[in-house]
């Protein structure tokens, strides 16, 4: 059993007696002498969506729910659902726009290392990979000469998420963006 320090985002835990997916947290620390750091977590039921926010210290034992991986790739939208497919079997996996909005900044056609989290087969959470490339479709024109280390400007990427990048960065530049910080990495070699 973890302790609340080591739970991680997308997590699934059990508490309560309900199954709950871990959508956010924030750490609070304390300035008191005996202040102990809080971990206050945004959670969201398995089976009904109710949303739930709660409070643990961080050397509180939770318990991980029973849950699966499962590689997938986006495959396509119908609607208001976004629907990915298992790359083993096939199966279809369903997701609302509105439960994985966060991640649809990060995923297009060519995502790859997409994992899909399942308690008792139903998907409840996306998994994704730790950096992913996409492209610059607006951003002011890049600078001759301006080095790595020069300033940073924002720059709009095909999935509309925006971001810190150099100013010798141009528009039509692939970029490789860290998922967990939504900040610049490097930039990537057209092939």
């Amino acid at each position: 059993m973890p302790k609340a320090s080591d739970i991680k985002k997308n997590a699934v835990i059990e508490h309560n007696g309900k199954i709950l997916a871990v959508k956010d947290i924030s750490k609070l620390t304390p300035s008191g002498r005996a202040g102990n750091s809080l971990f206050r977590m945004r959670l969201y039921d398995v089976a009904t969506g109710a949303k739930h926010d709660e409070s643990f210290k961080s050397d509180d034992m939770l318990t991980l729910a029973d849950f699966s991986r499962h590689a997938a790739d986006f495959s396509y939208i119908d609607g208001n659902e976004y629907i990915f497919m298992d790359c083993e079997d096939y199966t279809p996996y369903h997701f609302n726009k509105e439960d994985i909005a966060e991640e649809l900044l990060f995923i297009t056609e060519d995502t790859k290392g997409i994992q899909v989290l399942a308690v008792s087969g139903k998907p409840v959470a996306i998994e994704l990979p730790s950096a992913v490339d996409l492209e610059i479709v607006e951003t002011s024109p890049s600078i001759k000469g301006a080095s790595a280390s020069a300033r940073t400007k924002p720059a709009t990427l095909t999935t509309g998420l925006v971001v810190q990048v150099p100013e010798y960065v141009a528009p039509g530049d692939k970029i490789r963006v860290n998922t967990a910080e939504q900040k610049f990495m490097n930039r990537v070699d057209a092939k």
